[in-house]
């Protein structure tokens, strides 16, 4: 069972994983900063390397920073690889997603990658949404652990978009599936998006729903992006007329590469991923949905009896970096909650 899997178990599963997915791995160029990204806010806290290929992004007390594409996408695969920060996180959120918020603000679409901090020897959490239409009132998170430390080294994670689907990545494993319907309707992202990456300070909700706030005597707090991919379907900002129709072939193109198709092999490795490692789920958060069903959940009875009320995994996998680090003496932050 996923509960009672040790750490060094979970990362050979995952490996293992991995190595089926990697059969049909993705593989996508990439490109220079400066060929697809400008700096968004932060200042000097964004710090480009010299082959331009790697972007550093850094949160202290005065500011967080990010970047964002240059250009807006209809639909596309959007990909960098991330390596966290260590330590004490707490109250810390790295994330890399899509956005038209600036352009629609009421109305705006989303896909996010969003990594939760948390006090030290707890693991990151990582949380996916999909927004559509403003559909922030019926946000479509779930939130997983991973069975790596993110802070050793960088992995990728990737977002597919289509107009039929979304296809969320963790390296080459797909951990995530939303399928459009038109019981949807506008729930489902359908509007020009750019591409984004930031860190900042999520105090009021990161952590044990905010509390657990951030601790600046740990900053500063500095995320890695390498290997951006940005491939889709460049749309002007303003003249957006006819877009679904200029873009048709560059769509259609998208949607026959490896990484948008879910085999059978890709689908299994999916299935398990999920099964070992998402702790929170939308579909079963009676407290903040009632008995409002989604036509993008897959209520399996089985999967059902796993989350309580509030959408979690009563029977989450064990903390994986607790299980690797040496016996210390334990802190008063490290006996602080966490969720």
């Amino acid at each position: 069972m996923a509960a009672t899997l040790p750490g060094a178990s979970s990362m050979v599963l995952f490996f293992l994983l991995s190595l089926v997915a990697a059969t049909e791995a993705l593989d996508v160029p990439t490109l220079t900063f400066g060929d697809g990204f400008s700096h968004l806010f932060g200042n000097d806290n964004l710090i480009r390397s010299a082959d331009d290929r790697s972007v550093r992004l850094t949160l202290n007390r005065y500011s967080g920073s990010g970047f964002i594409s240059s250009d807006l996408y209809e639909h596309g695969f959007f990909s960098a690889s991330i390596k966290l920060p260590k330590d004490y996180t707490a109250g810390v959120v790295v994330a890399f997603y899509t956005s038209n918020g600036d352009v629609f603000p009421d109305t705006h679409d989303e896909l996010d990658f969003e990594f939760l901090g948390n006090v030290r020897g707890k693991d990151w959490r990582i949380q996916t949404n999909v927004y559509g239409n403003g559909s922030t009132t019926r946000g479509r998170e779930e939130r997983y652990l991973v069975p790596f430390d993110p802070t050793e080294e960088p992995h990728r994670y990737s977002i597919l978009w289509t107009p039929d689907y979304i296809i969320f990545y963790i390296d080459d494993v797909p951990i995530r599936e939303v399928v459009r319907s038109d019981a949807m309707g506008g729930d489902f992202p359908s509007k020009p998006m750019s591409v984004y990456a930031t860190i900042w300070d999520g105090s009021s909700w990161a952590t044990s729903y905010g509390r657990i706030r951030i601790d600046y005597k740990y900053a500063p707090y500095v995320s890695e992006f390498s290997d951006l991919v940005l491939r889709g379907c460049r749309v002007d900002p303003i003249q957006q007329v006819d877009s679904a129709d200029r873009c048709a072939e560059a769509v259609e193109e998208l949607m026959s590469v490896d990484y948008a198709l879910l085999t059978p092999r890709k689908r299994s490795s999916m299935r398990r991923f999920r099964e070992r490692y998402m702790i929170y789920s939308f579909c079963y958060d009676q407290h903040r949905y009632g008995n409002v069903t989604f036509p993008d959940c897959d209520y399996v009875s089985s999967e059902h009896s796993k989350f309580g009320e509030w959408g979690d995994n009563k029977f989450p996998p064990k903390e994986l970096r607790r299980s690797r680090r040496r016996s210390r003496k334990p802190s008063a932050v490290d006996d602080q909650p966490s969720k």
